[in-house]
């Protein structure tokens, strides 16, 4: 059993870290205190605080208004889960279709350009209204007329161009000696995109594609414009039967409880993705 013992030197270096470690911690919580005491005492001091208290801080309008606005939240949480999958599948197909090569395929990359070249030019707002109400007015037959896929349709058609550049990046940024080779193990073109590239280039983009959905999710409020009683919507119109402002703080702090946990698993990923670029570096 080794007793080896650091040096006197590698203590005191290891003390003075820490010595500085704890400063640091202790500037930093001061300094946040002191900046958000400042904040707190300025709004709490200031002319209009008792009528801003009174009409966007009743506790006893969020309460009841809270069961009401939860249950709204509920359909954005819906179309937030069925559309993330959805937009997966459509971003990838077309940033594959952008990325291909073959003769036979230029019909399908010059709609796979179009596409994203249209829909991120397009606000998501209106291409919400443009489906929502568009697709009705065609009076098709087999066509949904249910607000809640329309708006679903909507969000995926949006998100889908600006994911399907995000795997576009991801793609573009392997290396061609990769597919050279795949293909040299016998391996087809298709094979090395599957087994090689993609999976590649899906670890790389995971950050940003979480930071996508995290605007997916703050984004299906938008679903207010066609009438449905999302969050939002059900917030507002509590706020115009009651004419107190409360329900919109308490939609917020739905949208916040969800959107903050994914925003630090996005910067946890980022962080380990970092680390490993590092560590493979060396």
């Amino acid at each position: 059993m080794s007793d080896w013992q650091p040096s006197a030197v590698q203590q005191q270096r290891l003390a003075t870290e820490r010595r500085l470690r704890t400063r640091s911690l202790l500037l930093s919580t001061v300094a946040s205190l002191v900046v958000f005491g400042l904040l707190a005492l300025v709004l709490v001091t200031s002319p209009g605080w008792e009528r801003v208290k009174e009409t966007f801080f009743d506790a006893a309008e969020a309460r009841k208004v809270f069961p009401a606005v939860l249950k709204g939240f509920w359909l954005n949480v819906r179309l937030f889960l069925l559309a993330e999958p959805l937009i997966l599948a459509l971003g990838l197909a077309v940033a594959l279709a952008r990325v291909s090569t073959a003769a036979v395929l230029a019909p399908v990359r010059i709609v796979a350009v179009v596409y994203t070249d249209l829909f991120r030019g397009l606000p998501t707002i209106l291409v919400v209204l443009l489906v929502g109400f568009g697709v009705p007015a065609l009076n098709l037959q087999g066509l949904t007329k249910s607000l809640f896929w329309l708006a679903l349709v909507a969000l995926v058609l949006s998100y889908g161009a600006y994911v399907a550049e995000v795997f576009r990046a991801g793609i573009q940024s392997i290396h061609p000696s990769q597919i050279a080779s795949a293909t040299a193990l016998g391996l087809s073109h298709a094979q090395a995109m599957r087994h090689v590239v993609v999976p590649q280039a899906v670890r790389r983009v995971l950050p940003p594609l979480l930071n996508d959905f995290i605007s997916l999710q703050k984004d299906t409020a938008l679903v207010i414009t066609l009438g449905l009683f999302d969050a939002l919507g059900t917030a507002s119109d509590s706020a115009n039967y009651d004419f107190n402002y409360t329900p919109y703080l308490v939609a917020a702090a739905l949208f916040v409880a969800l959107t903050v946990p994914l925003a630090r698993l996005t910067d946890w990923l980022g962080h380990r993705a970092m680390e490993r670029e590092r560590a493979g570096s060396l």
